[in-house]
């Protein structure tokens, strides 16, 4: 009678077990790793900066400023490469601030004609920098080598699910991108957000505002890629209802005003908008949000859906 009894509740465990891997008890089976391939062309080329048409000699990763926005999973694995095109006059190279690896060894610079490998794993969770290295690393930075990596956290759970997510990277733009003693200097004609002037403020040329739809919760990638000035990223309107420190869920901040970013870092920020309105989001750094570090964000109804880094026509 007892042996049999034992046998049922064996078989009984073993059923739990097998119903919470299957997610039948409500538990979530573990993710598993994956491996991306990310391969990056460092471009020396003109891209246009705002609506009026104006170009800028920018140095890119694939052509664009910031950078195409690289998204993983905690634990996952990245091989990375970057190739420096022989058509390229400078050197160049690549710092992800999400990698914990050897610096001499893989973020050297590479000359025009040459290309670089490395691997590494994303152990946290947050949002991080990448950007070129190469000397002089002001000049790469601010000439257009940055851009976003997300590690979303392998737990789901770890943070409420957003209903609308954008990256919004900021940076300082100088119209003279030769001028190395004036970013130096720290004397910059404009701060940007994406790579354009004003561009998610509807009031100039070609720009167009973000959009969310009451009561939705809007998380923002945030990456203050400098070089050089600190973000006081503030809603004009509204208060933060949470503020993740570099992204990463474990650093959870809640009701913020205004949150600092220092350059080469990085947060998080959910805000819930209940009234339909405008509700401009601004680093409370004037110098810098008089000059272009504004992004309106429109609460409408009839918001329409929209990419992580939303594009304008003259700046993709």
């Amino acid at each position: 009678m007892r042996g049999k009894r034992r046998a049922s509740m064996l078989v009984s465990m073993a059923g739990i077990a097998a119903m919470a891997v299957t997610g039948t008890l409500g538990l979530t089976a573990p993710v598993q790793a994956k491996t991306h391939d990310v391969k990056f062309t460092a471009m020396e080329t003109e891209i246009v900066v705002e609506g009026t048409g104006e170009k800028y000699k920018a140095w890119t990763f694939n052509g664009q400023m910031p950078g195409p926005v690289v998204r993983v999973t905690e634990g996952d694995t990245v091989n990375f490469t970057l190739e420096n095109p022989e058509t390229n006059v400078y050197g160049h190279s690549m710092d992800f601030h999400a990698a914990e690896i050897d610096f001499l060894k893989n973020y050297r610079e590479i000359r025009p004609g040459q290309t670089i490998q490395y691997t590494f794993v994303a152990k946290k969770p947050g949002v991080f920098f990448y950007h070129c290295g190469a000397p002089p690393m002001v000049q790469h930075i601010a000439r257009g080598m940055f851009g976003a990596i997300i590690v979303d956290p392998k737990n789901a759970n770890a943070w409420p699910k957003a209903d609308r997510e954008y990256v919004l990277v900021q940076s300082e733009f100088w119209k003279n991108p030769d001028n190395v003693q004036a970013m130096f200097d720290r004397k910059f004609d404009h701060v940007v957000f994406n790579g354009g002037i004003w561009k998610y403020h509807p009031f100039f040329m070609g720009a167009a505002p973000l959009e969310a739809k009451p009561n939705e919760r809007v998380r923002f990638y945030f990456v203050n890629a400098g070089p050089n000035e600190f973000a006081a990223i503030h809603p004009i309107g509204e208060i933060w209802d949470n503020v993740y420190e570099s992204g990463n869920p474990a650093n959870n901040l809640k009701g913020i005003q205004t949150y600092v970013v220092g350059p080469g870092s990085a947060a998080t920020f959910d805000l819930i908008s209940e009234s339909p309105g405008v509700y401009p989001i601004i680093t409370h750094s004037l110098t810098a949000a008089l000059r272009g570090a504004i992004a309106a964000l429109v609460i409408t109804p009839v918001a329409h859906d929209a990419p992580l880094m939303p594009s304008t026509p003259w700046n993709p």
